[in-house]
């Protein structure tokens, strides 16, 4: 039977953890890794509707984009809403593990997904670092950067992206006639690479979501910033994973979450 440790493996094949940022909490962080597993659950946040439904559907594991147990904590109890989903999923013996910025930066993570759906040409870590083994170099670090087919106006990439994440809406920052040849790509809440991007000669950033300072950051550098949303850039890499883990173990069924979504909803405020 496959056990817990045996998913690890593969998913540390995938994304090694030593491409983790310093501040992260990845791997496994909770559960045994000699415990049989026969069906696994894939999402992008582990939420008190996830675990619910891994309980229904008998899973023996949740693999999370966003960590668990991010923070110290020096109690689980009903009194929080994290203690009761933990008492929850201990109770079920339901291992987690997260993979995170690990995914983000690994070569065929996150980053590399978007990057290979907006068919860019000669990508590259936005913030490299250096080579270690079994990882090859033009692939070791974070983010990506990479050159458009052809160029195009920041509101004509707007929509090519609009169109591949299926997000009916974007908010985006800069001028919309902006030619945009060179595109920076960090998934998540990740405008914090907007300084990187420019340095490498990037027009614009495509990322999650970006505070109001960075926006104003991008505008002072003449940058455009694309704004699909936090869970839009993220989320369809976790079905990808499913899929990975699924053909990889014939005797694991994996499924994305089916009850997951995107908590932030567009409303119209017309009558």
């Amino acid at each position: 039977m496959t056990t817990i440790g045996d998913v690890c493996h593969v998913l540390e094949l995938l994304a090694p953890l030593y491409l983790a940022e310093d501040w992260d909490n990845v791997g496994l962080l909770l559960g045994d890794r000699a415990t049989g597993v026969t069906r696994a659950i894939t999402c992008l946040t582990l939420t008190a509707d996830v675990a619910a439904e891994a309980v229904r559907c008998g899973a023996e594991l949740v693999v999370t984009h966003h960590p668990i147990l991010f923070k110290p904590i020096k109690q689980i109890t009903a009194a929080t809403a994290e203690g009761r989903m933990l008492s929850l999923l201990m109770r079920h013996a339901i291992a987690v593990y997260s993979p995170h910025t690990a995914w983000d930066n690994s070569a065929g993570g996150i980053n590399q997904q978007l990057a290979e759906r907006l068919a860019l040409k000669e990508i590259r870590p936005l913030r490299p670092r250096p080579a270690v083994a079994n990882e090859p170099a033009e692939w070791t670090g974070s983010g990506r950067y990479g050159t458009l087919s052809q160029p195009r106006s920041l509101r004509e990439l707007n929509l090519q992206i609009a169109r591949e994440l299926q997000q009916p809406f974007l908010q985006m920052v800069g001028d919309a006639g902006l030619m945009v040849e060179r595109l920076g790509i960090a998934c998540g809440a990740a405008a914090e690479f907007l300084s990187d991007a420019h340095r490498l000669g990037c027009q614009a950033l495509l990322t999650g979501e970006a505070r109001f300072h960075a926006c104003l950051e991008a505008r002072e550098r003449g940058m455009g910033l694309i704004l699909p949303g936090h869970y839009a850039t993220e989320r369809f890499s976790m079905e990808v994973l499913a899929r990975q883990l699924g053909d990889h173990f014939t005797d694991l069924v994996v499924q994305a979450s089916e009850s997951e979504r995107d908590p932030v909803m567009t409303l119209s405020a017309s009558p």
